[in-house]
């Protein structure tokens, strides 16, 4: 019998949540890190590379594992690695071992990124599975909100090494619960054989498959820009609007509801209306308002009045196209569904991590600086993303649909998502 609902998108989200706290957890600590250990910031910028670099090629590997082996042995060892290499920073004497464990956390961070997704396809298709993505994005999202607060209260009393003691015990949280409350939904009628000829098999027919892409894409670039909102929020808030990180983070919070809330309502409204027709919808308006946020931003209107009720619809709508995407784009590969969550989840992971990180090494290490001395104007040319509204898009969600057509619009015209646009517009004014 499968677990409930709840419980299975509290286990299964805190497990996804481990790496995204890896990071922002420890991202208050690297000046820290730094002082501490005798470090140049490129070198303490490079254990954030590092895990960066390992949590996104591992991906690739712990999907088509989980096809062949089941879910919870690849989960077991990536827990251990994780929690492994969370022991090994916090006891790291130089930056050299701190950088080698951080990549061994993220070679274990990776397997919570990629399974917990084959998992909710192994339990759910269609409307109850996006009912169940939202419910685990929605345990997803506490990580950027409360991570960067725990990693900055545990500094002050224990150092930055009381840090990776906390991520690592976040592991052991989650290997308790895998234990306890989640069952194995990959049984061995359903493995995949262990062989090349099946992992390149299963890869190259979801790198020819038009639909998988496409989805695939729209997802990945809401998520990018989602992420870099996260990201590029309190450059605009704090250094333009001036507001005190109190507001900021009551700002911050309307915003984030705005997104992770109405995703609650994605599997209702596919219920009601079809998953394809309301991802073509909420898409468009997501381009919709964004372009507005864009354009009003252009012609002087440089209010919160003006940004946040815009930002908060825009990632209304982004909140209705991440979850169904994700269902969407595994419903057709069952039997590669980890193979399929890999893929997609390494997207998302190349286009949102990066540009967090991109933001967010500035806001803690605050050196790269342009002549004038003000490092916030750098953010702009890295806190763009473009995810182009195509009509054409509708293919991408019936089966049969062409390959991906994402980064050429009709004519020509680019429509640019509005919160990254404001990141090089209000900032730099």
């Amino acid at each position: 019998m499968q677990p409930s609902f709840v419980r299975s998108a509290i286990v299964l989200g805190l497990l996804a949540a481990a790496g995204p706290f890896a990071i922002d957890m420890y991202l208050p600590a690297l000046p820290a890190i730094a002082e501490n250990l005798s470090a140049s910031e490129g070198a303490t910028q490079m254990t954030l590379m590092v895990f960066f670099v390992a949590f996104g090629v591992c991906q690739l590997v712990y999907g088509p594992v989980s096809d062949m082996v089941g879910r919870k042995p690849p989960l077991y060892f990536g827990l251990t690695v994780f929690a492994l290499g969370g022991i090994g920073c916090a006891l790291a004497p130089s930056i050299g071992w701190l950088i080698a464990f951080r990549v061994v956390q993220g070679i274990g961070a990776s397997s919570v990124m990629v399974i917990p997704r084959a998992i909710i396809r192994d339990m759910h298709t269609g409307v109850e599975a996006t009912r169940l993505m939202a419910l685990v994005m929605l345990v997803i999202s506490i990580s950027p909100m409360l991570a960067p607060l725990i990693g900055s209260a545990l500094i002050g009393p224990f150092g930055w090494r009381g840090v990776f003691v906390a991520i690592t015990a976040v592991a052991a949280v989650g290997f308790v619960m895998l234990v306890a409350f989640l069952p194995e939904t990959r049984p061995h009628k359903d493995r995949v054989a262990v062989s090349l000829a099946s992992l390149t098999g299963g890869f190259g027919h979801l790198l020819r498959h038009g639909r998988f892409l496409g989805l695939t894409f729209i997802g990945g670039l809401g998520m990018s820009s989602f992420f870099t909102f996260l990201a590029a929020s309190s450059f605009v808030y704090i250094e333009h609007f001036g507001l005190t990180p109190t507001e900021y983070a009551l700002a911050f919070s309307v915003n984030a509801i705005g997104f992770f809330g109405v995703s609650q309502l994605a599997a209702w409204l596919g219920g009601r209306f079809g998953m394809a027709r309301m991802v073509v919808t909420a898409t468009a308006g997501f381009a919709f308002f964004s372009a507005v946020l864009f354009f009003v931003t252009l012609a002087g209107a440089d209010s919160l009045a003006v940004l946040m009720p815009l930002i908060f619809v825009a990632f209304a709508f982004l909140g209705l196209v991440i979850p169904t995407t994700m269902v969407l784009a595994l419903d057709d590969h069952g039997p590669i569904a980890g193979m399929a969550s890999a893929l997609g989840a390494r997207r998302n992971a190349a286009d949102g991590q990066r540009r967090r990180y991109d933001c967010r090494r500035q806001l803690f290490c605050g050196r790269d600086r342009f002549a004038d001395g003000h490092h916030h104007r750098n953010v702009r040319g890295r806190c763009t993303v473009a995810c182009l509204a195509d009509p054409r898009a509708r293919r991408f969600c019936h089966p049969g649909g062409g390959v991906a057509r994402i980064a050429q619009p009709p004519n020509g015209r680019r429509c640019t998502f509005g919160v990254q646009i404001l990141c090089q517009v209000a900032i730099s004014v």
